[in-house]
C-alpha cells in the first residue's frame, strides 16, 4: 500500500512500463490489436443524420494514431422519439447506414476495430426536440432527471416496440459491418433512467425493487443477444452520475452493484463500460481500507469478471504528457495511477476522450515515447471535425 502523498499524486520512483497496454485483447467478435479504445463522444456533424466522408476521415485519423478500439458517438436507434438533433447520426435508413459503412471500411483499412452506440434519450431528450417535434417525449416515468414532469410515461407496448428498435439497431450494425455493439445504458439516458429510483416510479413489474428496475435493460440485452447470436460482442456502458447530477448513485454499496450488473452479465453482455468522470475516484469511498480506494472499473471487474473499460479524463490537464518521455523521465500523476489500475488487474481497456479530439495520434505518440508532442485539448476542438 502506497502513503498518502502517493495516493494523492500518483507519484512513484520508478516509471511502470506502458507496454502492457498495447497487447492485444480479445473477445467474441472483438480482435483488437491493443487496450485503447477511442470514448463515444458525440459530434453531431451528421446533417439528417447521415454520417458523411468528414465523419468517415474523423474516425480513419483515430484509427491511423494508434486506437485499437473506436466506439462511435451515440447514434439513434430507430424510434421517432430516440433523440432530439437532426445531426446526430441514426444507425437505420438506407442513406445513413450507407455512411455508416463507408465509415466501418475506413477504420478497417487502418487496422482499427469500431462499435456503434446505440442510444435513445428517453426524458432527456426535452419538451421541445429538434428531430421529430411531433412526437412526444416519453420515458418510464415522465419525469425528467431533475424530478419535474415531463412528457408522458412509457406504455407496456411501448416498451415491446423498444425492445425490437434496439434489436432492429443492433442487426443493422452487425450488416453494416461492425465489430460489435454498446448499448448506451449511463448518464440518464433512457436505460439509465430506469435504474435509477428519481426517474423511475412505475407501479409495474419494471419499477420499484431494484431488480424490477433492472428487467427492461436486461430485457434489451437478452433481445439483442438472441437476434444477433453468440459471437456478436455486446458492451454495456453505465454509469453512476446522471447529466448535470454528478452525485447520483443507482448502486449506494457493491452488493447493490453486483445486482444490477449480474443480470445484465447473464442477458449476454460481454464488455462492461462503467463510465466515470475521473477514472482514478472511487467509487464507494465510504468503504475501509483498499475497499475505498477501488473506481468504478475495478469494482465492475471484481463483481462480474467481465473485461471492462475504464475511462474518465485520461490524458488530460497533462495526465500523460510528461509521463513517458524519450529520457524515461516521469513526474506526473496519471499515467501511473492508470498503469498501476492495470497492473492490479482492474481494467482490460482504456477509453480515451477528449484527448483524442485534440490529437488524433495520441496513443501512437505515447507508444513511440513522443508525449512532449501531444496536442493539449482545447474546447475550441469541439467545435470542429478533424
Amino acid at each position: 500500500m502506497r502513503n498518502q502523498d502517493q495516493l494523492q499524486t500518483g507519484m512513484t520512483e520508478t516509471p511502470l512500463p506502458v507496454d502492457g497496454l498495447f497487447e492485444p485483447f480479445a473477445v467474441k467478435s472483438l480482435r483488437l490489436r491493443n487496450r485503447f479504445a477511442m470514448a463515444p463522444m458525440t459530434r453531431a456533424f451528421s446533417p439528417d443524420g447521415i454520417p458523411g466522408d468528414d465523419v468517415a476521415a474523423y474516425y480513419r485519423r483515430r484509427a491511423a494514431g494508434g486506437v485499437g478500439l473506436v466506439i462511435t458517438e451515440g447514434t439513434y436507434i430507430p424510434d421517432p422519439a430516440a433523440g432530439s438533433h437532426t445531426r446526430v447520426p441514426l444507425l437505420y435508413g438506407h442513406d445513413s447506414l450507407a455512411g455508416w459503412k463507408s465509415v466501418v471500411d475506413a477504420v478497417h483499412d487502418e487496422g482499427g476495430q469500431i462499435i456503434p452506440q446505440l442510444w435513445h434519450l428517453g426524458v432527456e431528450r426535452g419538451p421541445q426536440p429538434r428531430l421529430n417535434p411531433e412526437v412526444t417525449t416519453a420515458s418510464p416515468s415522465g419525469i425528467a432527471l431533475d424530478g419535474t414532469r415531463l412528457g408522458r410515461e412509457l406504455t407496456a407496448s411501448d416498451l415491446d416496440a423498444l425492445r425490437e428498435s434496439w434489436v432492429a439497431a443492433a442487426v443493422n450494425a452487425r450488416d453494416v459491418g461492425f465489430d460489435g455493439i454498446e448499448l448506451h445504458g449511463a448518464h440518464g439516458y433512457l436505460l439509465d433512467q430506469f435504474l435509477w429510483d428519481r426517474t423511475n416510479v412505475r407501479s409495474d413489474g419494471y419499477g420499484g425493487s431494484l431488480e424490477a428496475r433492472t428487467r427492461f435493460p436486461v430485457e434489451v440485452v437478452a433481445a439483442i443477444r438472441d437476434a444477433v447470436g453468440e459471437d456478436f460482442a455486446i458492451v454495456y456502458r453505465f454509469s453512476q452520475w446522471k447529466s448535470n447530477h454528478y452525485d447520483s448513485r443507482i448502486a449506494q454499496s457493491p452488493d447493490e452493484l453486483a445486482a444490477v450488473l449480474a443480470p445484465l452479465v447473464a442477458a449476454g453482455v460481454d464488455v462492461l463500460h462503467p463510465s466515470t468522470r475521473r477514472h482514478w475516484e472511487p467509487a464507494f469511498p465510504e468503504l475501509a481500507g483498499d475497499d475505498g480506494e477501488l473506481g468504478l472499473a475495478g469494482w465492475t471487474k471484481r463483481l462480474t469478471g467481465l473485461p471492462t473499460i475504464t475511462v474518465g479524463s485520461v490524458g488530460l490537464d497533462d495526465v500523460f504528457t510528461t509521463a513517458f518521455t524519450s529520457d524515461g523521465a516521469s513526474n506526473t500523476a496519471g499515467i501511473d495511477r492508470l498503469l498501476r489500475q492495470y497492473e492490479n488487474g482492474e481494467f482490460d481497456l482504456v477509453a480515451v476522450g477528449r484527448a483524442l479530439l485534440s490529437d488524433p495520434e495520441w496513443v501512437l505518440k505515447l507508444r513511440e515515447g513522443r508525449t512532449a508532442e501531444h496536442v493539449p485539448y482545447s474546447n475550441e476542438h469541439r467545435a470542429v471535425l478533424h
